[in-house]
């Protein structure tokens, strides 16, 4: 007769697959075995868990529009109305900086001077920007500066799920063709973007980790910054990760 082993799963928290060619114990055998040995049974399918996890955890990805170059790739942005934001943008904001640049940051979306130019990061909030990259001991069009939406979200709001779909392949195609040795999101939203997480800023920054083809670290956004000046120290001390990792002295 046939046993039954989805009870397992309530016990265990995961389905149970027996080996090929591994004997089956009879249930109730089977489950007085698996009380003597529940401590190391959950060990074992947590490593497996964590194992399994890293195998699923995507490390490396394909350039969504591998047959376009750059140029030919912000053309296609010009032209994008895959979403209500080409309604009410002056100019799309693709990106800037050097196009082989070992770093890379991700904000948000274009603010107001961002949409009337046509360029990331233009404002106060790109002022500030531009020292923390001089405070690195690099030039501004070393790196390369992009956003996670490329038309301004109206009253500067936070961008919707599906206009961050609509960018999304954009901007995974620039990282494919830039291929930074590390990238820094600017804020929650560009966090949440990325990761698809709901988790708290504040866990997250000051630590890099794997992250498609490269590396991702996360620390506030400088328009945070400009609200909140005592929040630069947390800022410089991410700074400071990022700089180790790339071996850069500062300036």
């Amino acid at each position: 007769m046939k046993e039954n082993f989805s009870y397992l799963k309530d016990v265990l928290g995961v389905k149970y697959v027996p080996k090929k060619g591994v004997k089956v114990p009879a249930q109730k055998n089977l489950e007085d075995s698996l009380k003597s040995q529940v401590k190391s049974s959950e060990q074992t399918l947590k490593a497996e868990i964590i194992i399994e996890q890293k195998k699923n955890h995507k490390t490396s990805f394909e350039d969504p529009y591998a047959s376009k170059n750059m140029g030919e790739l912000q053309k296609m942005v010009s032209k994008c109305f895959e979403c209500k934001l080409s309604k009410t943008r002056t100019n799309t904001v693709f990106g800037s900086g050097n196009t082989k640049a070992r770093l890379m940051f991700i904000g948000e979306g274009p603010g107001a001077d961002e949409d009337a130019q046509g360029l990331p990061f233009v404002g106060r909030a790109g002022q500030l920007l531009t020292k923390m990259i001089e405070a690195m001991g690099l030039k501004r069009e070393e790196v390369y500066i992009a956003n996670v939406v490329k038309c301004r979200p109206p009253e500067n709001r936070k961008p919707q799920g599906d206009e961050v779909g609509a960018c999304e392949n954009y901007l995974f195609s620039q990282i494919a063709k830039i291929k930074p040795e590390l990238m820094i999101a600017l804020g929650a939203t560009a966090m949440e973007c990325l990761l698809k997480t709901e988790e708290k800023i504040g866990e997250k920054r000051g630590k890099v980790m794997p992250f498609l083809n490269t590396k991702l670290l996360i620390t506030y956004h400088p328009a945070y910054l400009l609200r909140n000046p005592p929040a630069k120290k947390y800022v410089w001390d991410d700074l400071k990760v990022a700089m180790k990792e790339l071996g850069l002295k500062g300036s």
